[in-house]
């Protein structure tokens, strides 16, 4: 009886307060005469101009109750929402002054998240983050040998494709991978993209003290070095390793820096494997962490504190005291970067796992992402790389390679409404087109001339050092996918260094890479030099490519072959013994090799001159074009040649196109003549006008085999206007020659008429 009147009591008391505050909050709006200044209800009511008292203040009182309402109700959508907690205006940390702003989402760690949600900042949630557009991103990448400059191509493409501001890379390289990368970035031309590089081997002295097992070797710890490496002057920097590839724009990780707090001067991913905890295999023995430890795939440097707080000193006391027990490292620079953690726990700001999801064996990465919006960043930390276990490792291999495979040049993209350094190259490219008539109908044959293809150097690992004797030579030739079986048969053929320009796209860059690293042929030979000239414009650029090849011989002399030509066994060795007894050292000479052509595709290679003969005399050999262009190589007189035992010299006539053995100072193709017809032609004469002289050799000889039309010498054959343009091409050439060398010059244009 008594709880069922203590229970009508408190009904009745819920009651008469519900009816009690709407009359309390309706009396209060009624009187006009009540002069008490309310209480601020939102930011809006410092704004508010309206004066106390009477109808305006009822006025003003409702605006606001309507404000403070619409406010709730954008933080209940918000807290609706997947927990991302958006970030504030980004400080100026760059070089460049910031005027105009883009708006991105960036996220937050959890605890960030729930203190925003729990202390109910409207402005907040309801404001977007703030990055500004014309800011200099800056992102500093330790990068070492032919593989990471590969590898670090792709990190550089998934970051150009999402971002939307100037980037400053920042290159720390060995003296490789800067000829690779300086010769892409110079040759790739994206705007608003700065590169700057850093020697690593001035850096080495700096780590090499410290003892470390990781795979990356002594460039694994240069990240140590980065405040004294990097410009005094700059203020912050994203360092990445070469193994990360971006699912969204960088900016929204150059924003989090504001979130920085205190003597916060790092920004970390919590470590996603469990090899900081010490619990992998018995005995196993990790440096010191702070619980789980952080990844430094991904960093942010606060490097102005870092400077401040004596890092250098800092990290250098750590890593002595902790060798003295751990004797060396086992995850480089990470085990380091923790150690100091450990002691110094307010160094580090941390960052939301997205930023970093580790791919690495024994990782908890699954619990980083519920769905693809989710992800940031994806790191392949694994030695096995693509080969890592995970449940959902396709979708993101699937993404690698769409990166790894994406056209490079798309991303050439202007940035609106930021104002970018000047680039003399580009600018003077752009006159040079600007001055081309595009009503011209070879403004297309005119156009390729000046075309700057982006160019990856040395593609896969070289290694080769030219013998002490100056007597070697390498074979140049280019190709491209359609040709791509003949470089085993060349390499069994040629056992000296050689230097292939071959263009393809990047998708075909990656077959090829494929195709050499299944060769048992091509994977032992480090003497190769592979040279990728990405595609691009409607023309085979075959002297261009041919010049690329040309340019990265680095021994004294060169053979100028195609790649659709087998030389003969031991051609090598005997071009080497030439250079010695013809005094190539100090005369000019280009060394003709007699050409050879077989209709069979299975060919029983002839050992010896005297096997080529009989094979040449019962028709199962012709000598080269003799059929289709005798001109070609008609001067090389192989009647003569058939019973020569010494070399002889022959003399330059029209159309004459040899392949020949010249030394690396000789001038390079002309650029005019592209796909099919006239490009050899134009350099020989040029040989010639240079004074040359032309020596058959008696014992070599090379053999061109079968293989299917190639595109361009289809559209020479049916396009009267391909071939009306490559006349104007030559006649304009002779021109120039006539003008370059004056009177001596005038026999190539008579020759051309007599033949």
């Amino acid at each position: 009886m008594l709880g069922m009147c203590r229970g009508r009591r408190k009904f009745l008391a819920a009651s008469i307060a519900l009816l009690f505050i709407p009359a309390l909050t309706w009396l209060y709006l009624s009187v006009g005469s009540f002069q008490m200044k309310p209480l601020p209800l939102s930011p809006l009511e410092t704004q508010s101009s309206t004066p106390v008292g009477g109808a305006g203040e009822r006025q003003a009182l409702e605006l606001r109750v309507r404000a403070v309402e619409e406010e709730n109700r954008a933080l209940r959508r918000e807290l609706s929402r997947p927990p991302r907690s958006p970030s504030a205006r980004l400080p100026n940390g760059g070089h460049r002054g910031n005027q105009s702003r883009t708006h991105s989402e960036e996220g937050t760690g959890d605890n960030e998240g729930q203190k925003a949600a729990a202390v109910g900042n409207s402005s907040d949630c309801v404001q977007q983050p703030v990055v500004d557009k014309c800011e200099t991103i800056h992102v500093a990448i330790v990068c070492a040998g032919y593989n990471a400059s590969r590898d670090v191509v792709t990190l550089v493409k998934s970051i150009l494709f999402h971002r939307r501001n100037p980037l400053h890379f920042h290159f720390i390289t060995d003296s490789i991978a800067q000829q690779i990368l300086s010769s892409l970035f110079h040759t790739w031309m994206v705007p608003a993209v700065r590169v700057d590089f850093y020697d690593a081997d001035e850096l080495k002295s700096e780590v090499s003290w410290i003892p470390n097992k990781h795979y990356s070797g002594i460039y694994g710890l240069m990240k140590l070095v980065l405040t004294k490496t990097l410009p005094s002057d700059l203020q912050r920097v994203i360092v990445l390793d070469t193994d990360i590839t971006f699912a969204t724009d960088i900016a929204e990780l150059w924003a989090v820096f504001h979130k920085f707090k205190g003597q916060q001067v790092l920004g970390l991913v919590e470590n996603q494997s469990d090899w900081y905890l010490g619990n992998l295999w018995k005995n196993h023995r990790p440096w010191p962490a702070l619980g789980r430890g952080f990844n430094t795939g991904v960093i942010l440097l606060l490097l102005d504190r870092l400077r401040k707080l004596r890092w250098e000193q800092m990290w250098r006391l750590t890593a002595e005291r902790e060798l003295m027990s751990m004797l060396s490292t086992s995850l480089a620079d990470q085990d380091i970067f923790n150690a100091v953690i450990k002691q110094n726990p307010f160094l580090v700001h941390q960052l939301p796992c997205f930023w970093n999801v580790q791919l690495s064996d024994h990782t908890r990465s699954e619990k980083c992402y519920k769905d693809v919006s989710d992800l940031k960043v994806i790191h392949w930390n694994s030695p096995k790389k693509l080969r890592v276990k995970n449940k959902h490792v396709e979708f993101f291999r699937n993404l690698y390679l769409t990166f790894l495979e994406y056209d490079g040049n798309l991303l050439r993209r202007e940035l609106f409404g930021c104002p970018s350094e000047a680039d003399h190259n580009s600018e003077n490219l752009q006159k040079t087109l600007s001055e081309l008539d595009e009503d011209d109908p070879c403004y297309e044959f005119r156009r390729e001339r000046f075309t700057v293809h982006r160019t990856h150097l040395y593609f896969l690992h070289y290694e080769y050092e030219p013998s002490p004797d100056n007597t070697d030579v390498t074979l140049v030739a280019q190709l491209s996918m359609d040709r791509l079986q003949m470089l085993e048969a060349i390499c069994k053929h040629w056992e000296g260094p050689i230097s292939l320009a071959l263009y393809l796209s990047d998708a075909e860059a990656q077959q090829f890479l494929r195709y050499a690293q299944g060769s048992e042929v091509l994977i032992s030979r480090g003497n190769v030099g592979y040279h990728i000239v990405y595609k691009e414009g409607q023309f085979y650029p075959v002297n261009l490519l041919r010049n690329v090849a040309m340019r990265h011989v680095n021994t004294p002399y060169m053979f100028l072959s195609d790649i659709d030509f087998l030389p003969m066994y031991g051609l090598y060795e005997y071009l080497r013994k030439s250079v010695m007894q013809l005094d190539m050292a100090n005369a000019k000479k280009a060394l003709v090799v007699p050409a050879f052509e077989t209709l069979r595709y299975r060919l029983s290679y002839p050992k010896s001159k005297a096997e080529l003969l009989s094979q040449l005399d019962m028709g199962t050999l012709f000598t080269f074009r003799y059929h289709v262009w005798t001109k070609g190589h008609a001067p090389t007189n192989f009647a003569k040649w058939r019973t020569a035992t010494t070399p002889y010299r022959v003399q330059w006539e029209a159309d004459f196109e040899p392949y020949v053995m010249v030394r690396r100072d000789s001038p390079e193709y002309d650029r005019r003549f592209v796909g099919f017809g006239w490009n050899k032609v134009a350099h020989i004469m040029e040989l010639d006008a240079q004074e040359y002289e032309f020596v058959v050799l008696p014992n070599a000889y090379m053999i061109h085999m079968p293989h299917a039309p190639s595109f361009d010498i289809t559209k020479f054959r049916s396009n009267k206007q391909y071939r009306v343009c490559l006349k104007t091409l030559k006649e304009e050439f002779q021109q120039n020659m006539s003008r370059r060398y004056g009177f001596a010059a005038l026999k190539y244009m008579t020759a051309e008429n007599n033949s």
